[in-house]
């Protein structure tokens, strides 16, 4: 069985660690190369204990990595960073890019969200929305695919199909977002400490979250017109997992029948019964999607719940689902985990 050669890149974050978690147990996938300039010459192990027992390469600068019989490359890097480093890869490189760097299609909306002119605009124009279920095709023919954003997985996969279809009042679309901790990286904040986060929840990035962005142009894009969202996350003390209400007009069976239907056939994504509504702990670890449906007690209007996990379906996870479409692997391989529960 032929094995792909992967690099990581920012293999000492979050995301990097569960890109490393997933493709060591991938049946296609061998690790070639780990990138983490802050902690270069250090053992995997050495930064992540329960990685002690794996035999894996040391982490180097990305400089450093030979290119040579590497077939793809995860990059984990904060957003700005990202560019210039995919911009500086081999052309012939496919890349999964986990940063925000090339989500926006449009440069002019990047600069506005991210503060700075776009330094890779090139590269912007061939990436793929790394979506699997909107943009499959897509994702196997190009190059570059661009990862989304954790929130913005959670609200699309139950909106989408249903700005598509029609079934929502389009200028009606409230989303209530809230995340691990692990959401915001691992590099070292106050306001990250134990004492600052647990025994409390607080709203942030109120109207100006930066996938607020992500929201308005995919589902503008389904729904064949401008939509403009409601969206406001809050940061909850856990470590993984994303929970969204959702708060929609529509009939509630067309919404519940046409999510169902949608994702009948699609392994990471499962519609409950009416009236049900999933929890965060059961996709914990895995690449899953649950979505639920509620009628409001105001008729005409629903109440839809969508969770994941933020570092697998929300970014890592979902990253090697990208990679195995590109590399021609079954979308599945390495993937099928089942949630850790408790």
């Amino acid at each position: 069985m032929t094995r792909a050669r992967i690099a990581i890149i920012g293999a000492s974050g979050y995301t990097g660690a569960e890109l490393v978690r997933l493709v060591t147990s991938h049946p296609r996938m061998e690790i070639a190369a780990l990138a983490a300039d802050r902690n270069a010459g250090k053992a995997m192990g050495d930064v992540y204990p329960s990685f002690a027992h794996m035999d894996l390469p040391r982490l180097v600068a990305t400089d450093d990595i030979d290119w040579s019989g590497i077939d793809l490359a995860f990059c984990g890097l904060p957003h700005a960073t990202a560019q210039a480093v995919i911009g500086g890869l081999p052309r012939d490189l496919k890349v999964v890019d986990l940063s925000a760097d090339f989500r926006l299609r449009d440069a002019a909306v990047y600069a506005k969200w991210y503060g700075h002119e776009h330094h890779a605009p090139e590269l912007q124009d061939e990436a793929v929305y790394g979506l699997p279920e909107f943009y499959r095709d897509a994702l196997k023919t190009t190059r570059l695919a661009a990862g989304t954003g954790c929130f913005v997985v959670t609200g699309l996969m139950p909106l989408l199909p249903l700005c598509e279809a029609g079934l929502i009042d389009l200028d009606d679309i409230v989303i209530d977002a809230k995340t691990g901790i692990t959401g915001a990286g691992r590099s070292a904040a106050e306001w990250k400490l134990f004492s600052e986060v647990t025994e409390g929840t607080k709203a942030y990035g109120i109207a100006t979250h930066r996938h607020t962005a992500e929201f308005d142009q995919e589902l503008s894009k389904a729904a064949g017109r401008e939509v403009v969202v409601s969206f406001t996350p809050h940061l909850l003390p856990m470590n993984r997992g994303i929970l969204a209400t959702i708060y929609v007009k529509g009939d509630p069976e067309a919404i519940q029948a046409a999510l169902a239907a949608r994702y009948a056939a699609e392994p990471f994504v499962q519609v409950m019964p009416m009236g049900e509504a999933p929890t965060t702990w059961s996709v914990r670890g895995s690449n899953m999607v649950r979505i639920g449906v509620t009628p409001d007690r105001r008729p005409g209007r629903a109440i839809i719940v969508s969770v994941l996990d933020n570092l697998v379906k929300g970014a890592s996870g979902q990253a090697v689902q990208c990679a195995n479409l590109m590399l021609g692997f079954e979308e599945t391989e390495g993937l099928m985990l089942a949630p850790m529960f408790p």
